[in-house]
């Protein structure tokens, strides 16, 4: 049985990688992207370029959009030469960005009335595991959607959890970053004082990882901090972004998301100093090492 030809939009960070798996994974691709650099890669990799989000969706079975947030996809579907002017009934819509969960229901539910199938996946693992094809993915949709999709899903990812109903995938993403936020605070922190104790913060990290402090972020984003690593596997004003959807999402709920409000806070002080585009882990940048008192 031939593999579905799919559409690919979005070819950032994390969205190239992803696409170079399709490609040696057999499917026939069509890729698109503001930046014709990474295009160009892709089609040398086997890829053919589409011509806009019309002209991809026209030309495929699947459509994957892998974009910064809620009004790029509203964009890219509906504005000129967008998806839905050009998607096929019976097609299917994978948005693997990380939307607000609001404006994934309303898309899904405008395209269903043009036949088409849609589910929710945005992801986790950064763009180590874009690359390494380990990404964790949180789908929201129909049952019989997700097993379309799983086949597609396993080219790129791991730990596959179908959450729920559509714009479920979205809501397990925003908690998903608030968990991930407040630990990179919390490292940023707990390093920061223990350089300010005149502590070895590697050795002070080892200690941890043995222990119940135990986390990814300690582990991978610690060694970031201690080795002032902060070129981007996920940008600081794509984090912030997420903070925000989470922290709206509970208040639609009358909820108080204190954590995840403050780490907001934080992000917003590192974009306005003019480093968004750094890693999430430069929060640990906000806390300087405090020169020793006189005597």
């Amino acid at each position: 049985m031939s593999k579905p030809t799919i559409g690919f939009i979005g070819l950032g960070i994390m969205g190239k990688p992803m696409a170079h798996h399709l490609v040696r994974a057999g499917y026939p691709l069509i890729v698109l992207n503001l930046v014709q650099g990474p295009v160009d890669e892709l089609v040398a990799a086997g890829a053919q370029a589409g011509k806009s989000a019309k002209d991809v969706a026209a030309r495929s079975d699947v459509v994957i959009t892998m974009l910064p947030d809620s009004p790029d996809v509203e964009a890219v579907v509906n504005g000129a030469d967008g998806i839905a002017q050009g998607i096929k009934s019976g097609a299917l819509w994978l948005d693997m960005s990380s939307i607000a969960p609001a404006t994934t229901r309303a898309l899904a539910k405008q395209l269903e009335a043009q036949g088409v199938e849609s589910l929710d996946a945005p992801v986790s693992g950064g763009e180590k595991g874009a690359i390494e094809a380990t990404l964790s993915i949180m789908v929201g949709g129909p049952d019989a959607t997700f097993e379309r999709a799983k086949p597609i899903l396993e080219v790129l990812g791991k730990n596959i959890v179908h959450i729920g109903d559509t714009g479920a995938g979205q809501v397990c993403k925003a908690c998903n970053q608030i968990v991930v936020g407040v630990t990179i605070q919390a490292v940023a922190e707990a390093l920061a004082l223990a350089e300010n104790s005149g502590v070895d913060p590697a050795k002070v990290r080892a200690a941890l990882l043995g222990g119940f402090a135990q986390s990814k972020i300690l582990e991978l984003h610690g060694q970031r901090m201690i080795d002032r690593n902060f070129n981007p596997g996920f940008k600081a004003t794509l984090h912030r972004k997420d903070m925000n959807i989470a922290v709206t999402s509970g208040e639609e709920r009358g909820m108080e998301l204190p954590a995840a409000a403050l780490v907001r806070e934080r992000f917003e002080a590192l974009i306005a100093r003019g480093d968004g585009d750094r890693d999430h882990s430069a929060l640990r940048t906000l806390l300087p090492i405090k020169e020793p008192a006189a005597t």
